[in-house]
């Protein structure tokens, strides 16, 4: 018998694998995720201003990695074959070279200190708070299992105070009451609207467990622990289009589904969003004064 053929066994076993993976493959292509569609073999557009920098980092890093990549292996293969085995050619022992030793630990040392300066560097401009514009528009987000709350100022303009502490059952916000700026503020559930070209500050807070706000074309990472008021998320988008708010931290059995619509609008789209909702706002609070005051009588 050849000792490339397999036994009768072994082959009706690979060949039972193989028409099952065909099955598979043309069966069951629905239970795929959802393909993207644009950019399949990088990472998603980047449509906020502080996300220029993180790709310049991210190309830098890809071209050093192609770079070394290719002198390494192309050093390998050449060495492969002008030191192969050659009859009447004795094998020579290297001890080492010190010199060498050096450069190739010196090198890689200062490219990684560089990187570390420029990553730091970077990270400092995303976070920094301190000259953001006057019409910087000012949201606060609590994430709990399994969606996320996205609180607006209303008509004054201003975002009223809010803590941890002031947690109960009805205020699940944990929105300052005794803060007159408070009163006009409004609240969406998973959709958050924000206009193009304009700064936004966010103030991140969770109820229960740690979450993760994460939005792939804005760059835009941020985990939030219960307990802290993470106050230095801030971008300005810089294009309009419909995004998704991810949770990226594993947080419970609703974890892969603990997302929220992000819309980036025009100027002139959020004005009448931002007009609509407030009329809500009246008319629901209109609606809760009478309810009052008919239990009172």
């Amino acid at each position: 018998m050849s000792i490339f053929r397999l036994p009768r066994a072994s082959r009706y076993f690979s060949w039972g694998s193989i028409l099952t993976a065909i099955y598979l493959s043309a069966f069951c292509v629905s239970t795929e995720a959802a393909l993207r569609d644009s950019n399949l073999w990088w990472s998603p557009p980047n449509v906020t201003e502080g996300g220029k920098e993180v790709d310049a980092l991210l190309m830098f890093i890809f071209g050093l990695t192609t770079t070394v990549f290719i002198l390494v292996m192309g050093t390998l293969i050449y060495c492969l074959f002008r030191y192969q085995r050659r009859p009447g050619v004795p094998a020579v022992y290297s001890h080492g070279n010190n010199t060498l030793e050096i450069v190739w630990t010196t090198v890689p040392a200062l490219i990684f200190i560089g990187l570390w300066i420029w990553s730091n560097d970077a990270w400092r401009k995303l976070q920094n708070t301190a000259n953001m514009p006057e019409d910087t528009l000012r949201l606060e987000i609590v994430a709990e299992q399994y969606g996320w709350h996205i609180r607006y100022p209303g008509e004054d303009g201003i975002l009223g105070n809010s803590g941890d502490h002031l947690y109960t059952d009805e205020n699940k916000l944990g929105i300052d009451q005794s803060d007159p700026a408070s009163h006009d503020d409004f609240v969406t559930y998973n959709e958050m609207t924000i206009p193009v070209n304009r700064h936004v500050h966010i103030l991140l807070r969770s109820r229960d467990v740690i979450h993760a706000f994460y939005v792939p074309e804005f760059r835009l990472y941020q985990d939030t622990v219960p307990g802290r008021k993470i106050t230095w998320l801030n971008f300005r988008p810089i294009a309009t289009g419909r995004f998704t708010i991810a949770c990226s931290q594993l947080c419970g059995v609703g974890h892969y589904n603990m997302q929220a619509k992000l819309n980036v609008v025009t100027p002139e789209e959020y004005t009448a969003w931002i007009k609509e909702k407030q009329q809500q706002k009246r008319a629901t609070k209109s609606i809760s004064t009478s309810q009052r005051a008919l239990a009172s009588n």
